[in-house]
């Protein structure tokens, strides 16, 4: 099946221009700038007048719950919400039940996903306080690396001893991507707000409790484990003004701020759309359908973020997509779970942050599609280039709407963004050349593939 994309505007590597994609079967076979129609012959021209074609997003941070947690969610529900958001590759993370710490295990989400998965996708293999001799037992060209929680999360994966975390960074081979917050720091906070507030203190404590002393910490210390082993970290969820002094602004000769076009770094740090979007003022209406971990902070902490992602500091937008069902929300610092549905509106809310003049379109594309694939060496994807997968998301701008409890797709019913009006569009998402979302509509029938990987 060869299909003409053509009339609308292109944004990739860098540049946005007017022209045309022609895919072949599941690869992109040309891409034309400029109105001028590919002398090809297609068999389905699909009409992009308005709409700006992006890569495929690559969310490197998903929670989809299975196996083990499917009240909450499930691969199939999930990535339907991945899909409808213009999200075409998703790395899941490795706290469910059970844990991804075995071959086994690693090898049952694969199963899994293959049966039902409706876009592409990996898997992170978890690490834990002993089972660092499996990290050479790892097919490597199948995983984007290893997840590591460094600090006080949920799942129970916490590793904590200093030698089982030397090992880790010692023998990974592979990206590290911690979850970091300081136990120790936290748990005292948490007493502390407990004899002051009661045994469940209201939300608009968690920033006070998961600190910025706690993250700041254990960021410290990944980065300095990261630097004496020369292992590749990428710290997930960064939330604090604090801790992106721990990675470095670049710039040129000319003293200008300088992107990271065709380079890897060895120490990186991902922002979530949940950062980025919302501060602690936002409790106050939102309350725990906000709360997750690390905390959402200050407004300073919010902009100090915003601004880093146009300085190099940080390299990925991921989500950490987190559903629960709102039941297991209620309460308070204590009682209510951690974690937001994000997937299926990270795309449409980060491009209300580029209409805001946070950051270009451009950079976005940078941010959420060619660094995740740079990072992990994410073989033929994240890029719109002849002969890489056809995978391309199709959004169009200025068509308001607002979000009804109706259009979530995600298994667990809710969004932080409910009622919230958007002015971008997700019209189509293609998943190596298939339409897998067109008219708010998902076609289930489609099967994504496993990400192949390069490190």
């Amino acid at each position: 099946m060869r299909t003409l994309i053509e009339g609308g505007t292109i944004v990739n590597e860098g540049r946005t221009f007017d022209g045309s994609i022609v895919v072949d079967d599941k690869n992109i076979l040309s891409i034309t700038e400029g109105f001028t129609r590919p002398d090809v012959a297609v068999d389905e021209t699909i009409d992009a007048s308005g709409c700006f074609i992006l890569p495929g997003i690559i969310d490197d941070h998903v929670h989809f719950r299975e196996p083990g947690l499917t009240d909450k969610a499930d691969i199939d529900s999930e990535s339907r919400a991945a899909a409808a958001g213009g999200v075409t590759t998703y790395f899941d993370m490795p706290n469910c039940v059970p844990q991804t710490t075995t071959l086994e295990a690693l090898e049952d989400k694969f199963r899994l996903a293959a049966e039902k998965s409706h876009v592409n996708y990996s898997f992170f293999f978890g690490a834990t306080n002993d089972n660092s001799d499996l990290f050479a037992c790892l097919d490597r060209s199948r995983i984007p690396g290893i997840k590591l929680f460094m600090g006080s999360s949920t799942g129970n994966m916490l590793v904590d001893r200093r030698e089982a975390l030397d090992r880790i960074f010692a023998t990974a081979g592979l990206p590290i991507m911690a979850h970091c917050e300081d136990t120790a720091i936290i748990n005292r906070n948490m007493a502390a707000a407990k004899q002051r507030y009661g045994d469940d203190p209201d939300v608009r404590h968690h920033p006070e409790i998961r600190s910025e002393e706690a993250c700041y910490e254990s960021t410290r210390l990944a980065v300095e484990l990261a630097q004496k082993h020369h292992a590749r970290l990428h710290v997930a969820h960064v939330t604090t003004a604090r801790e992106l002094e721990l990675f470095g602004e670049r710039r040129n000769e000319r003293g200008e701020r300088r992107e990271e076009r065709g380079e890897r770094r060895e120490i990186t740090a991902e922002a979530t759309v949940s950062h980025l979007y919302f501060s602690d003022r936002d409790y106050a209406q939102l309350g725990t359908r906000i709360k997750c971990n690390p905390a959402i902070k200050t407004e300073g902490d919010r902009e100090a973020l915003q601004q880093a992602l146009n300085d190099g500091r940080i390299t990925v937008i991921g989500t950490d997509h987190a559903p629960h069902l709102l039941s297991q929300k209620e309460g308070g610092c204590a009682r209510a779970v951690s974690g937001m549905p994000m997937i299926q509106f990270s795309l449409v809310t980060m491009l209300e942050l580029v209409d805001r003049g946070v950051l270009s379109i451009e950079r976005l594309v940078e941010l959420m599609c060619h660094n995740p694939a740079r990072l992990f060496g994410v073989c033929q994807r994240g890029f719109l280039r002849s002969g890489y997968r056809a995978d391309l998301v199709m959004v169009r701008p200025d068509r308001a709407w607002t979000l009804t409890k109706d259009r979530i797709l995600s298994k667990c019913g809710w969004s932080p963004m409910e009622g919230h009006t958007f002015m971008w569009q997700v019209e189509r998402t293609i998943c190596n050349g298939h339409t897998v979302y067109h008219q708010r509509r998902v076609d289930d029938s489609y099967i994504g593939e496993p990400v192949n990987f390069e490190h």
